[in-house]
């Protein structure tokens, strides 16, 4: 039987107490064990209470995504662009680390809260003020969402499969693989994987850093004067 803390059961029920109940609990469980009864237990009221202020699941499901956002760093207003665009990434990896489910929820809900369109809001015009033309800040978005998104999914993947770390895993290719028929896999194993491991933030900054290089030539380019200007 669900209970709550007396300091939690004293707290008066509102949308804020009711969507970070929803994040505790899709934390907790994952976000297939989140239900309005299930909230409603945890806590303390009846299910029916809910909705005096949350309209619906869908409802509740926005606002949980809404409150994730605040978690992102959003470019302040005089931020140079890139290492705007490194902090967002890097927090937004944070906060995705701390909760598994939203990247999902992040891609697939079609409205948006307040919260949420606050930071795209500041990503756009941090990207704008740079010079950035508006189709290549769609790619931009698109592709450092994508890869952040990526990377999160993997992990996850990875943890629920309960799949041994990436040494532990390599120990165990080592001893199997036949270095005559995988020459080139058992030599990185071998070579690298077992004297240096992996580094999970090198890994991710490192593929950061080339989109970002990417993103930076692609300015270049389109900031670059035509025969039409001269």
């Amino acid at each position: 039987m669900e209970t709550t803390s007396p300091e939690s059961a004293r707290e008066p029920l509102s949308r804020s107490r009711i969507l970070r109940a929803g994040v505790e609990l899709a934390d907790e469980r994952g976000i297939e064990r989140l239900s309005m009864r299930t909230l409603a237990a945890v806590l303390g009221v009846e299910a029916m209470s809910l909705y005096n202020h949350v309209a619906s699941k869908d409802d509740l499901l926005d606002g949980m995504v809404d409150l994730v956002m605040t978690e992102i760093e959003a470019p302040a207003p005089d931020a140079p662009w890139r290492g705007a665009m490194r902090r967002r990434a890097t927090t937004s990896r944070a906060a995705y680390a701390r909760h598994p489910w939203a990247p999902q929820l992040v891609d697939t809900r079609s409205s948006a809260g307040p919260g949420r369109l606050a930071s795209f809001d500041a990503t756009i015009g941090c990207l704008r003020r740079a010079g950035f033309p508006h189709a290549l800040i769609v790619h931009a978005l698109s592709t450092l969402d994508a890869y952040v998104h990526g990377f999160a999914a993997h992990r996850l993947q990875i943890a629920q499969a309960d799949v041994p770390d990436d040494v532990a895993m390599a120990e165990a290719l080592a001893l199997w693989l036949p270095p005559e028929r995988y020459p080139s896999l058992s030599a990185l194993v071998q070579e690298h994987v077992l004297v240096d491991g992996y580094d999970e933030e090198e890994g991710f900054a490192f593929g950061l850093d080339l989109v970002l290089d990417g993103l930076e030539r692609r300015l270049a380019l389109a900031l670059r004067p035509t025969d039409m200007d001269a």
